[in-house]
């Protein structure tokens, strides 16, 4: 038990460190080809910030312990939505900007309802199980696809989100080229070595415990590969860079649904196993819950009360999961 617990830690600050590494890295690459901080968190930042995701959920699914995976994916962005947005918001109030309230959040939105379909088998089709299958890794995949295209022509737009309002441009660290390739070299390989480490721990520990693999996800490895999420959004909203640190939660959720679960499904069809509507509806009325907070309530603003109201709902969650599994 202690030596599976050793190697899930290990494994979390493997990804942790490597995520860091792999976006200083990367972020370093992009501000010399003058990319905006809007596109630099929808893409940049929140590929390094998903990276543990994907290497966990990938590594697990060709393992056979697609429940890991999918438990981290859900967990993970259900973590962003609720508690990343909402203990920023709390710290200091997020001003959204009208191409997030309009282009990105509807984005989350629909990433979350379409996962919910996908995987809503027993509920919708009467089916025994609940699965994704290679159709449906596809048709994620698809939408991923549009989600970059989306973004490409937001960058060749120069759209970046207002300047005041709390998007204050943010001052670049210059590293030398090669220097910034190592990270992103370096940083993949902690990635990789960490990934593995974690689903190794993390069948270990749900061994031991009686725990089911899909709930050690949706908790444990969810909220430790979640950590770059809400270190990187704490931050920029900290220093009043609200476009930063909103659009590092919108990118992971949406590469999180569409790309990784997408290629994770489509390498391997997997089972839910002890997942079911119920996580994947809670994931997507917070996804709703966040752009109405920004559109309807806060007026472009999500503001402290609001704040609170999401990290409490996380909390709520939580406790779901908990007195689910007494």
């Amino acid at each position: 038990m202690w030596h599976d617990i050793l190697f899930l830690v290990m494994g979390l600050v493997g990804v942790v460190a490597g995520a860091n590494y792999l976006t200083d890295g990367a972020t370093a690459i992009a501000r010399r080809f003058k990319v905006s901080d809007l596109v630099i968190g929808l893409t940049v930042v929140a590929f390094g910030s998903s990276t543990p995701d994907l290497v966990i959920s990938l590594t697990s699914t060709l393992q056979g312990k697609a429940e890991i995976a999918v438990g981290d994916i859900v967990g993970a962005n259900i973590f962003d939505v609720l508690l990343v947005i909402g203990v920023c918001a709390m710290v200091q109030p997020i001003v959204v900007s009208r191409q997030t309230l309009h282009k990105e959040f509807p984005m989350v939105i629909l990433s979350s309802a379409v996962l919910f379909v996908l995987a809503s088998d027993r509920l919708l089709d009467g089916w025994k199980v609940d699965a994704f299958d290679r159709s449906d890794g596809l048709v994620l995949l698809c939408f991923f696809a549009v989600y970059c295209a989306l973004t490409y022509m937001i960058a060749r737009r120069g759209s970046t989100a207002p300047e005041g309002a709390g998007n204050k441009p943010v001052p670049s660290r210059q590293r030398r080229m090669w220097l910034a390739v190592l990270m992103v070299a370096g940083g993949l390989a902690a990635l990789v070595v960490g990934g593995n480490w974690i689903v190794s721990g993390a069948s270990g520990v749900a061994r031991h415990a009686g725990m089911s693999e899909a709930l050690v996800g949706l908790t444990v490895v969810a909220i430790g590969s979640s950590v770059p999420d809400l270190v990187t959004s704490f931050v920029a909203a900290w220093k009043g860079h609200s476009g930063i640190a909103v659009g590092n939660v919108v990118g992971s959720c949406v590469i999180n649904a569409f790309f990784v679960i997408g290629l994770c499904a489509t390498s391997r069809p997997f089972s839910l196993g002890a997942m079911n509507w119920v996580d994947f509806a809670v994931l997507l009325g917070a996804s709703v819950l966040l752009w109405l907070f920004g559109w309807v309530w806060g007026k472009r603003v999500i503001n402290r009360w609001e704040g609170a109201l999401l990290a409490t709902g996380y909390v709520a969650y939580m406790v779901y999961l908990v007195v689910g599994h007494m």
